[in-house]
C-alpha cells in the first residue's frame, strides 16, 4: 500500500490530477493480483488517495520464471504480498499512467505546479537501510522519515529487519512524485519480479526525465533499476550524459551490501568532456565575458566562475525551473560578493531578440539547437549571429551517426530532441550560418572520435572574420 496526501486547497483536486474520482473505489486487474484506488479522506482541506495492491501468490508464481530474483522456494515463501516492491511500482505506473505524464486537461496549470505532498509506504524493503532512503529521496527536495521495522519487537536483541516505514514530504509536482516512486521502489528493494530487457533503459530515461541526470546517486539507481546488467547500465548512463550538461556523470561506488557489483572501469563521461572542451576553447580564443545560452541547471556557468579568466559569466534559459536549479547549484543565496559580481542569471527565449544578449566576447550553445523546432532555427540564428553578434560562438550538438554505439537506443538520444544531425548536416548548417552572418567556422570532435561513425558530440567554433577550417 501507498498513500498520497495533499493540503493544497481545494485538496479534492487531487482526484483530477490522478484521474481517479474520490467518491469511487476503482479496481485494476494486474497479472499478479488486483490494484485498488480509494480515498480514505477527501475534503477541501486535505485529501488522501490510497493505492492498495492485493497480490495473489498463485498468480505471482505462475507469472514468474527462473530468471526472477528469488525463484525456487521464493515462489512459495516471499514478502511480495506484504511489502512494497516492483509489483507496486508496476501497478502504480499502470493505474496512474496519465498522471505520470503530467497531463490534466481539467487543471493543466495545477498539473504543472509543485504542490505539498505527503507519501507514506508502511512496509518498504530497503537494502541499505534508512540512510539509503534518505540518500535517494532527499536530493529531489523531499523531507524523509524512514523508520526501521524491528524483526520482532518481543526480541529487540534480534535487531532491525530490512524493512522501513517510509514517509516523504515535499512541495513537488505530482507527476514527478509518481515517477520518483516508480523508479526508486525497485531500487530500494534491489529486486524486480520480471526479466529486464533493453526496453527498461527507455523506461528509466523517460521516468527519470528532469531529475535522474542530476541525482548524485544516479549510478546506483541505474544499476539497481536495471538489475545490475552492466551493458544496460552503461548504455543508460551514456544516454543520461547526453540529456544535457546537468551533472558530472560518474560511476558512484556501490554501497556496502553489494560489493560484487562494483564497476571495474571508471570512464570520463561525455558531458564532462564536452564541458571541458568548451571551457578550453573559450580560453584559447581569449574570451573574458561569456553568455551561456540555454544554461540548464548551470554546470557550465559554475565551471566558468571557477576560472578567474572569465570576468563576466551569464546564464540564460527559457525555463524558470532550470534557472532555479542553477541558482541552487551555484549557492546564489550565499555566494561571495566578488564571485556574485561576475554572475548574472535571467530568463529569456533564444528565438526572440533580447538586448541583454549583446556585448559578450563569446556565446555558448551547448546541446541546445537540437531542442529547437527546425522552423524556429532561423529565428535563433538571427538572434545569436545577427543581433547579439558575439566575437565567438561555440555550438555543440549530438552526432547521430554515433547513436549505433548506444546499446538499446531506439530513435533519438532524448525525448525532447527535435532532430539530430550527422556530421555532414552539421557542417553544412554551420558553414551556411558563417557565410550568411560574416563568421568563420572550424570543427572539432568531442569524445572518442570513432573512425567509422565519428565522435559522439560535434563542436563548431565560430569567429568573426578570418578564414574557415
Amino acid at each position: 500500500m501507498l498513500t498520497i496526501s495533499t493540503t493544497n486547497e481545494p485538496a479534492t483536486d487531487l482526484g483530477f490530477l490522478l484521474h481517479k474520482h474520490p467518491d469511487r473505489v476503482q479496481e485494476f486487474e494486474q497479472s499478479f493480483g488486483v490494484a485498488r484506488v480509494l480515498y480514505p479522506e477527501a475534503d477541501e482541506k486535505r485529501c488522501t488517495a490510497a493505492l492498495l495492491l492485493e497480490v495473489d501468490p498463485i498468480q505471482l508464481a505462475r507469472s514468474r520464471g527462473r530468471t526472477t530474483p528469488d525463484y525456487a522456494l521464493g515462489q512459495y515463501v516471499n514478502d511480495r504480498p506484504y511489502a512494497a516492491s516492483s509489483l507496486l511500482a508496476v501497478a502504480l505506473a499502470q493505474v496512474f499512467r496519465t498522471a505520470r505524464s503530467g497531463r490534466c486537461d481539467n487543471l493543466p496549470v495545477l498539473a504543472a505546479t509543485p504542490i505539498p505532498l505527503t507519501i507514506t509506504l508502511p512496509a518498504l524493503p530497503c537494502r541499505g537501510g534508512p540512510e539509503l532512503a534518505r540518500r535517494l529521496f532527499e536530493p529531489m527536495g523531499w523531507t524523509v522519515d524512514a523508520q526501521p521495522i524491528a524483526l520482532d519487537p518481543t526480541f529487540p536483541e534480534w535487531g532491525d529487519s530490512r524493512y522501513v516505514r517510509l514517509t516523504i514530504e515535499g512541495t513537488v509536482r505530482l507527476a514527478d512524485a509518481l515517477n520518483h516512486l516508480y523508479v526508486l521502489l525497485p531500487v530500494l528493494d534491489d529486486a524486480k519480479h520480471y526479466w529486464v530487457a533493453s526496453d527498461e533503459v527507455d523506461k528509466l530515461i523517460r521516468a527519470g526525465e528532469g531529475w535522474l541526470a542530476d541525482h548524485p546517486a544516479k549510478s546506483l539507481i541505474t544499476r539497481r533499476f536495471l538489475r545490475h546488467r552492466s551493458e544496460l547500465t552503461r548504455s543508460a548512463l551514456e544516454r543520461l550524459a547526453e540529456i544535457g550538461d546537468d551533472v558530472d556523470q560518474t560511476f558512484d561506488p556501490p554501497v556496502e551490501e553489494e560489493p560484487e557489483h562494483d564497476e571495474a572501469q571508471v570512464t570520463v563521461p561525455l558531458n564532462t568532456l564536452r564541458r571541458k572542451a568548451v571551457v578550453r576553447t573559450l580560453e584559447e580564443v581569449g574570451a573574458q565575458t561569456v553568455i551561456d545560452l540555454g544554461c540548464g541547471s548551470g554546470q557550465l556557468v559554475a565551471a566558468l566562475l571557477d576560472n578567474p579568466m572569465f570576468t563576466k559569466v551569464t546564464g540564460v534559459d527559457v525555463s524558470t525551473r532550470a534557472l532555479s536549479l542553477a541558482a541552487r547549484r551555484l549557492h546564489l543565496d550565499r555566494l561571495p560578493d566578488r564571485r556574485r559580481e561576475r554572475l548574472d542569471l535571467f530568463q529569456s527565449s533564444l528565438t526572440y531578440t533580447d538586448d541583454r544578449f549583446g556585448d559578450y566576447d563569446a556565446a555558448v550553445l551547448m546541446e541546445v539547437i537540437e531542442h529547437v523546432d527546425p522552423p524556429r532555427l532561423n529565428a535563433l540564428e538571427r538572434v545569436v549571429f545577427g543581433a547579439a553578434r558575439p566575437g565567438h560562438v561555440i555550438v555543440t550538438t549530438p552526432n547521430c551517426e554515433y547513436n549505433i554505439r548506444y546499446e538499446g537506443l531506439v530513435g533519438m538520444r532524448h525525448t525532447d530532441h527535435r532532430f539530430e544531425w550527422d556530421r555532414s548536416e552539421f557542417r553544412s548548417w554551420a558553414t551556411q550560418i558563417a557565410d550568411r552572418y560574416g563568421y568563420t567556422v572550424r570543427f572539432q570532435p568531442v569524445g572518442d572520435d570513432d573512425p567509422e561513425v565519428g565522435p559522439p558530440t560535434q563542436m563548431a567554433v565560430f569567429a568573426q572574420g578570418g578564414s574557415s577550417e
